[in-house]
């Protein structure tokens, strides 16, 4: 067995206690023993989303030797909110004790640079391995199984139940539900994401006609579906014969649904079920081609366009020909505007179009911005939102206004655009006729999904677990101004030459297979993109040499890195492979005297 590097792990505290144990304060020598896993997530990240559901199968697999420990470390505002940790951790079926951390003191302990990192401790209580991003699951399965030889050998490993203690279960209809949609009888289709199922409401927005799927995960189609964490919901176009009525975003499975309401049956339209990973197809017969966290949908220059938070891009599944590709975004996270090939988001969440199918409009939920694309110039414009760190709740002039996280967009009859304005619980309104932002409704709990109805609004209510019905205000409410920006600490770089080196270490028993052409990936840009004098671009090392500009003080450098490893026997004519990818935004403070060189771990240890 190959020779683990040694460092003690530090202890796990924040200031927002523990969930999920029962009311018992955890410390590292509670946990001696056992093989630790430390999640640093927030709830706000995809990525970090997809993370736990990576986790699920080991979590289950090794329960008796292996304790998960999420460390919850908020971007936004909202997020340092205990209430909203006790619901997130609900919403998600977290099934591991958490630890919040809302001043991030856990997370500078172990210098964590990125959502997601996972930091592996043995059962004596050091640090045996540090991973970015996505897909690593496998390979600390098999670190797991290591350790469990290693310490059973030594006497060190302890088995038997772990310290998660259960939440007592929500009662009622609705759990945690995403979007909904008005039905041509008068009631309302409801994406129940937290009971993974569809439910029909009465005109009330109360009382429950019937319910699609059983409430158990599953992607099962026919008159008896599964779903899991369902969110965003498209009623097909009257006149337009599918053999469907309703095209369901069916986010955790990374897949498009079809509902006939006549019986409830359902068909899967698009994605095969497993996770877009990068150098999958972009396009193809619908139900071949990988989907990624589909969020929302909608109807929209003759497609279904799927706002694919997961990727960060806008896909179009077009029903007729039965086929997907991307329509928009790069797979890079950002705010950048132009051509749909070109144009950067964050997270796209909500979409609706215009009354005259002019426009899309986009909840671009990471950089807490409105975003909008014209189907005739087909190019993206920004609305309202300045990038990935600034964020609050300010009205006036759309220049200057401030969101934070919205998920949703609803088109008004005016044509002005009602936005589900998440984290700041408020229903907010732009009018692209004067450029205004102003403030509906406040105290809508994480409010994710709006529907017209008549001269009213129903507005999702996520964290409530209901519908709320509002009269239109003829006059916007007023709030006190707040802006914000994220409360990472910015490292401190010299200008000029920085060395740039992600660390990637194979899995044991896998290496980077070269066969076929280079096995990783390196793309490195900046917000101001003046930052970077040179080095910018994409190459295929893991090292860079980057030149930062000595005029500027600050700015944000954007690191995307992807390695694939294979399992390296040289006895198995086709080895399975796996893609380990994460994204960094760094923000950077420039300083004479700060540091030349720049490490970001993707797998192993620095």
């Amino acid at each position: 067995m190959a020779t683990r590097a040694r460092v003690r792990a530090p202890e796990l505290v924040g200031k927002g206690g523990w969930i999920n144990t029962g009311g018992k304060d955890l410390t590292l020598a509670d946990l001696r023993g056992k093989c630790v896993v430390v999640d640093f997530w927030t709830f706000c990240c995809i990525n970090c989303l997809h993370v736990l559901d990576e986790l699920r199968e080991l979590e289950e697999k090794h329960r008796d030797t292996v304790v998960i420990v999420g460390v919850h470390s908020p971007k936004f505002v909202h997020e340092a909110d205990h209430q909203a940790v006790v619901d997130a951790v609900a919403r998600y079926e977290v099934a591991h004790p958490v630890l919040d951390d809302p001043e991030l003191a856990t997370w500078k302990q172990y210098a964590v640079r990125a959502w997601p990192t996972l930091v592996v401790i043995d059962p004596e209580g050091y640090v045996v391995a540090q991973h970015a991003g996505e897909g690593h699951a496998h390979a600390i399965e098999r670190l797991v199984e290591e350790l469990e030889e290693e310490h059973a050998a030594k006497g060190t490993l302890r088995r038997g139940d772990g310290p998660y203690v259960p939440p007592e279960p929500v009662a009622g209809a609705l759990k945690f539900p995403g979007k909904a949609v008005r039905l041509p009888g008068g009631g309302f289709l409801v994406a129940d994401a937290g009971h993974h199922s569809l439910v029909e409401l009465g005109a009330d927005g109360e009382t429950v006609v019937r319910r699609i799927g059983d409430g158990e995960r599953g992607l099962v189609d026919g008159s008896a579906p599964r779903f899991s964490e369902p969110q965003g919901l498209a009623l097909v176009p009257e006149g337009l014969e599918l053999g469907y009525d309703v095209v369901v975003a069916d986010t955790v499975n990374h897949a498009l649904r079809g509902v006939r309401l006549a019986d409830g049956s359902v068909t899967t339209l698009a994605g095969t079920g497993r996770q877009w990973w990068q150098g999958s197809p972009t396009s193809g017969p619908a139900t071949g081609v990988d989907l990624s966290s589909p969020w929302d949908v909608a109807f929209f220059d003759g497609r279904v366009w799927i706002a694919m938070a997961g990727v960060h891009q806008l896909w179009a599944f077009d029903p007729a020909a039965g086929t997907v590709a991307v329509a928009a975004g790069t797979t890079n996270e950002g705010l950048v505007d132009g051509p749909v090939a070109e144009a950067w988001f964050a997270q796209p969440s909500g979409l609706a179009v215009s009354p005259d199918g002019s426009e899309l409009w986009v909840a671009d939920s990471e950089t807490s911005a409105l975003r909008c694309v014209s189907r005739e110039t087909m190019r993206v414009r920004s609305a309202v939102g300045t990038g990935l760190f600034d964020f609050g709740h300010r009205d006036g002039a759309a220049e200057q206004a401030l969101l934070q996280h919205p998920l949703g967009v609803t088109v008004l009859p005016d044509g002005s655009v009602a936005i589900s304005d998440t984290y700041n619980h408020a229903l907010r309104r732009y009018d692209p006729a004067s450029g205004e932002v102003t403030t509906l409704a406040t105290d809508l709990r994480e409010a994710s999904g709006a529907v017209l109805v008549g001269e009213d609004i129903v507005v999702v209510e996520s964290a409530r677990h209901r519908l709320t019905r509002l009269r239109l205000p003829e006059e916007a409410v007023r709030v006190e101004s707040v802006a914000h920006r994220t409360q990472r600490a910015a490292t401190e770089v010299a200008p000029g030459p920085l060395r740039l080196d992600v660390v990637f270490t194979a899995p044991t028993g896998q290496k980077l297979d070269e066969r076929y052409g280079p096995s990783t990936r390196l793309l490195v840009s900046a917000t101001p993109p003046e930052l970077l004098v040179s080095g910018a671009g994409a190459d295929s090392a893991l090292s860079r040499k980057l030149v930062l500009s000595e005029e500027l003080t600050e700015g944000v450098l954007h690191v995307s890195a992807m390695a694939a490893s294979c399992d390296d026997d040289p006895e198995v004519e086709y080895p399975a492979c796996h893609v380990h990818q994460q994204d960094w935004g760094v923000p950077v403070k420039l300083v004479p005297g700060g540091a030349v060189r720049l490490p970001l771990v993707l797998a192993g240890m620095e």
